[in-house]
């Protein structure tokens, strides 16, 4: 009697520990700007190699059509951390919505291409009057499309055709030419269906080009969970650095498309990556400084103070799989 009593007693515990520590793990919900993009590929590793459950979070990914729209998914609270470049946050602190960027991503556009048809016969002076396709209004693509602009002394159509629908409407012929990010764009290059006339990896000058954005109620009401959201990511991105065969693998899968081109992603984007996030210091200052010139140069106005742009409360710390 007594030992079968002790073992209820056990397993009551048992139940009521487990339980608890379920409703122990809080959910974060990740923003991605488009499917076949570096950040999707981030944070699916992040899933796969349970790095968030080890922060003790659920993580919930959403993906968007555009940088644009992902950041009105968080404005809207739909999404608690989200990927985008510093001129949103700008932007979006002008009409309000507060936010800030608590870890550094990327200094460059790295496999972001300005492309056409393998066929076409456009140079880039040859864009004046035609019709470039971008992902969204504002969006990184965008700011490309206005960077091109201005630094060329060209003028051109920008139209919007979402992340998925870029390399449709450029192979159709509905558009002239097509902001590209990687790997669709080393995937239609190496197909031989389109050539690059502009490689902006290259052509513009490093700068931070994107970061994780968290809004400032957030940060201020859940700062541990955005500490252990950034912990995740960026163990993602030290896993993928240390597994290439895994990874490669991953975004082959994850995006349909041969391991060489996959591969391809890995080394010119994937390892190019910002691998600790952290936002302190003046090289990150003068990244983002930079980042907001280019921006102001594409046609960006009233743009915010840089150092309202972003928080150094945060440093990753990468979580080990």
């Amino acid at each position: 009697m007594i030992a079968s009593r002790r073992r209820a007693l056990m397993l009551a515990a048992f139940v009521a520990l487990t339980t608890s520590a379920a409703t122990a793990a809080e959910t974060i919900r990740v923003g991605l700007p488009t499917k076949t993009f570096w950040p999707t590929t981030v944070a699916e590793t992040a899933v796969r190699q349970k790095l968030f459950e080890k922060e003790g979070l659920t993580a919930e990914l959403t993906i968007y059509r555009s940088g644009a729209e992902t950041f009105e998914g968080m404005a809207a609270g739909a999404a608690d951390i989200i990927l985008d470049p510093p001129s949103l946050v700008s932007a979006g602190r002008k009409k309000g919505v507060m936010s800030k960027i608590v870890g550094s991503a990327t200094m460059g556009n790295f496999g972001w291409q300005l492309m056409v048809p393998a066929k076409s016969t456009l140079d880039v002076k040859d864009l004046n009057g035609k019709k470039v396709g971008i992902t969204a209004a504002g969006s990184g693509s965008d700011l490309l499309a206005l960077w091109t602009i201005q630094d060329r002394k060209i003028d051109f159509t920008r139209v919007p055709v979402g992340g998925g629908g870029l390399v449709p409407n450029l192979l159709a012929g509905n558009i002239d030419a097509a902001v590209v990010y990687s790997p669709l764009s080393f995937q239609i290059l190496k197909s031989g269906e389109a050539r690059t006339i502009i490689d902006y990896a290259t052509a513009v000058p490093p700068n931070l080009t994107a970061g994780w954005i968290v809004l400032d109620k957030f940060a201020e009401a859940k700062p541990a969970v955005v500490q252990k959201a950034l912990n995740a990511l960026y163990g993602a991105v030290a896993f993928m650095r240390a597994n290439r065969d895994v990874t490669v693998k991953l975004i082959a899968d994850l995006y349909e498309m041969p391991a060489e081109i996959a591969a391809l992603e890995y080394e010119n984007t994937i390892m190019k990556l910002e691998t600790d996030g952290d936002m302190s210091g003046p090289k990150v200052r003068d990244a983002v400084q930079l980042s907001m010139d280019l921006a102001k140069l594409g046609g960006l106005k009233d743009i915010m103070p840089t150092e309202e742009l972003y928080s150094t409360q945060f440093k990753p710390v990468p979580t080990k799989p």
